[in-house]
């Protein structure tokens, strides 16, 4: 949703997601024929690849297939070396191009068609491409504006709730953010703003410029090293207490606090929400189309899909796939977050990078 590294906040979190419980029945999952063939399949992704064990171990049972993970840094970094390198990938199945990139890996033939079991149980509002099925829609979540809820009470201060109050004198030199040329939340904040005001989002980066927005390259430094409220950011001493992240970012803080808190350390400000879906999909002349087609239709079964919120923080995308208490409590849906239509912000992506590049960077 990586990307930046949505899985977790906490280097531990990272060490304990294997160990999660998957939630439901594996009666609905789908896997391919292990016989013949590649005995391997490889599934290229952003950092914040994460599954339980116990779920993938299943799915290697029961399909005959070795699952590989290689992971490749930020989504937008591993969506730009699959495509350089399309002719001769490095896996069968793609995991993590979100909505904001989508269409450059469709323009560049990245993906070759393959309509996975289970795809007419996603919800209808995440799907895409459904002429061709090209990708399948995995996961969806918010990236949103973070507070620091300690730094607001202690300073008696009202935390923002949306773009417009970013820009407020009272919120000066509190905000970081990610470059939107090279990071999927910068990128989903830029595309947030160019929702809201539409061709006055300029103006508006002009007056956060002004209010003392710093901008730093990925959500791993915005996160744990320049915001005040994370857990990794302590050790760094991070003085920003809003931050560019995730809706789904406070139920990490939770999860993973030892004990853990009754109520979140960190806030979501709703209004500054941007709706993110993320896809997988086959990849051009992948060694092995079979296992990637099996890997597909699991990707897309309820017990993987109700197995991403605790490991992945991530909502599923399959109807009925239900969501541990703890995650919803914690990371809610924002209510009416902003969206753009692909078409649209295939369109427009590159040049609004350039111009906010030229705008907010120099």
């Amino acid at each position: 949703m990586s990307i930046t590294k949505k899985v977790s906040v906490l280097a531990v979190g990272l060490g304990m997601v294997g160990t999660l419980a998957a939630c439901g029945s594996s009666s609905d999952d789908s896997g391919g024929s292990g016989s013949g063939g590649s005995k391997t399949v490889t599934l290229v992704s952003h950092d914040s690849w994460a599954a339980s064990k116990d779920v993938i171990a299943a799915f290697e049972k029961k399909s005959g297939y070795k699952v590989k993970v290689l992971e490749d840094g930020d989504a937008g970094q591993a969506v730009n070396k699959a495509i350089l390198t399309k002719d001769n990938p490095q896996g069968d199945v793609f995991f993590g191009v979100d909505n904001t990139l989508l269409s450059r890996a469709l323009d560049n033939g990245l993906f070759q068609p393959y309509e996975a079991k289970g795809s007419d149980q996603v919800r209808p509002e995440y799907r895409a491409d459904q002429d061709k099925h090209r990708v399948t829609p995995i996961d969806t979540g918010d990236i949103c504006v973070n507070y620091d809820k300690a730094y607001f009470d202690q300073h008696r201060l009202t935390p923002p709730k949306s773009f417009d109050d970013l820009a407020k004198p009272e919120y000066k030199n509190l905000l970081v953010t990610e470059n939107a040329g090279s990071s999927s939340p910068g990128l989903g904040f830029l595309l947030g703003t160019a929702a809201k005001y539409g061709d006055g989002w300029e103006g508006y980066w002009k007056k956060l410029k002004a209010n003392g927005v710093k901008v730093v390259d990925s959500w791993e430094q915005a996160y744990n090293e320049e915001f005040s409220g994370s857990a990794g950011g302590k050790k760094a001493k991070g003085d920003r207490p809003l931050v560019v992240s995730y809706a789904s970012s406070p139920p990490v803080e939770v999860v993973y606090a030892d004990p853990q808190p009754a109520t979140a350390p960190t806030g979501v400000a709703d209004g500054t929400c941007f709706r993110q879906v993320e896809y997988a999909g086959l990849l051009s002349n992948a060694k092995n189309p079979e296992g990637g087609k099996a890997l597909l239709d699991f990707l897309l079964s309820r017990t993987f899909q109700e197995d991403m919120p605790l490991n992945m923080f991530v909502y599923p995308v399959r109807e009925g796939a239900q969501v541990p208490e703890v995650f919803s409590k914690f990371g809610p849906q924002a209510k009416d977050p902003q969206t753009l239509d692909p078409a649209k912000i295939a369109d427009n992506r590159d040049q609004w990078v350039k111009s906010w590049t030229s705008l907010v960077l120099k």
